[in-house]
């Protein structure tokens, strides 16, 4: 049995579509923490949620990422059905989170090249909250990972993912983007300083053991922190964390003991639930006396319960709160981020050439193979004339006339058609060369 082949109208149009990528998402720019958490998935999910992405999307490639600042997928569909994709997605996501159609209103959309320019920003952290910070690329480079275990990347995203991440490494390297050293762990600290004169005495406690934990361990200790106490669900990454900073390691039910004790709360865990009730932060106030208390949760969802910023003596303060803060310490990397997109245009349209090349490919691919499939289809019929006794002269002449009908059917059609934005006619005439001279 014959497989249907593509039509000739289809296989032209390919040839004048845009890449097959989209970027579906919010962040920080577009959507309030509190529309963030609610889109947020947790990292155990994710392979999960990738698998369930890619059947709801006409097995489409996918890639999530999930931070505190962002939730963002990344799509590759070779069908070229941009604006059907995205409605797809929309719905599901809105389902899957039972969000209503107000998720409209915050969500961005890129497609083909822009889509492919998002990407690289995002790596090389020139849409992060902090411009330039190198947190994201690690993050990005996680979910690339996931992506494969879960077997939603192939060649596209594959090919795309490592180009964002060699443009992100040649952004580094070549520009002054990584300057004065500023993050969301940075910033915390910086907004900490306007309260505490002296670090030393301070005794700080860290809900995590994650990457943004350990940096703002780490500068907090260069401001003189000696008194460092390390809560994680899992035990073994506290020890790990606080043998680095010569600190405790307790489990996550011990937090209210150490509550009290704490000057300083950092916490930035993967937990959709708070973790720090405003009970439990009350009850440490008053054992402490009303010492006041200075909170940060840089989670999404939220690790401490936003009521909690209602009491007295307690400064608590998230993710949208520091970007006042983060804004203090940008100039300097506005310039390198002017010369970062040159560097990132370079790398997209090395990456669109590839695309390019690839579509043509199995454009010429696909032409033969269906050229020959029709090619094939008519000698069998002609053979068949042949063996029942038709005249060979008649039967080649009958073979000839359908053989050219058949190959100029797809294409007339497509010549016909209404195109406001292609010139069919003279895209024709070139493709077939209807104007070179006869006697070339």
């Amino acid at each position: 049995m014959s497989h249907a082949a593509p039509l000739v109208s289809d296989l032209f149009d390919s040839c004048f579509k845009p890449m097959s990528l989209i970027v579906l998402g919010i962040n920080h720019k577009t959507a309030p923490l509190a529309i963030r958490e609610t889109v947020a998935f947790a990292d155990h999910e994710l392979g999960e949620i990738m698998a369930e992405v890619k059947q709801q999307t006409q097995g489409s490639e996918v890639a999530l990422l999930s931070t505190c600042n962002r939730v963002e997928f990344y799509l590759s569909n070779e069908s070229h059905q941009h604006e059907q994709i995205k409605a797809q997605l929309l719905d599901w996501l809105k389902a899957k989170k039972e969000l209503s159609d107000d998720l409209d209103e915050v969500i961005y959309y890129h497609k083909g090249v822009d889509a492919v320019k998002h990407l690289m920003k995002v790596a090389s952290g020139l849409d992060s909250m902090v411009l330039g910070e190198p947190q994201i690329l690690g993050q990005l480079k996680a979910c690339y990972q996931k992506a494969k275990r879960a077997g939603t990347v192939e060649q596209i995203m594959e090919r795309l993912f490592q180009k964002a991440f060699a443009a992100a490494k040649k952004v580094r390297h070549e520009t002054d983007i990584g300057s004065n050293p500023v993050s969301v762990a940075y910033a915390a600290v910086t907004l900490a300083k306007h309260i505490f004169a002296d670090f030393s005495k301070l005794t700080v406690l860290f809900v995590g053991a994650g990457e943004t934990i350990e940096l703002a361990a780490r500068h907090l200790e260069q401001s003189g922190v000696k008194q460092m106490v390390m809560a994680n669900r899992t035990l073994a990454n506290a020890h790990k964390l606080a043998d680095e900073f010569e600190g405790k390691a307790v489990g996550l039910d011990a937090i209210p003991h150490y509550l009290a004790q704490a000057d300083i709360v950092i916490s930035s865990t993967g937990s959709m639930l708070p973790i720090i009730g405003k009970g439990m932060v009350e009850t440490a106030i008053q054992e402490r006396r009303r010492k006041s208390m200075f909170m940060v949760d840089l989670a999404v969802p939220r690790d401490i319960e936003s009521s909690v910023a209602k009491l007295d003596d307690v400064y608590l303060y998230s993710v949208d709160d520091l970007e006042g803060v983060i804004q203090e310490n940008l100039q300097a990397r506005q310039e390198a981020a002017e010369e970062a997109l040159v560097i990132l245009d370079e790398f997209a349209e090395d990456f669109e050439k590839w695309h390019a090349g690839r579509q043509k490919h199995d454009t010429v691919r696909e032409l033969h193979q269906m050229f020959a499939d029709i090619a094939q289809a008519e000698l069998e019929r002609a053979k068949a004339q042949l063996k029942n006794g038709n005249d060979i002269e008649a039967a080649l002449e009958h073979f000839s006339h359908r053989l050219t009908k058949k190959f100029l059917h797809q294409p007339m059609v497509w010549l016909r058609e209404d195109d406001e934005e292609l010139d069919r006619h003279d895209i024709t005439r070139q493709l077939f060369q209807l104007d070179k001279n006869s006697d070339d």
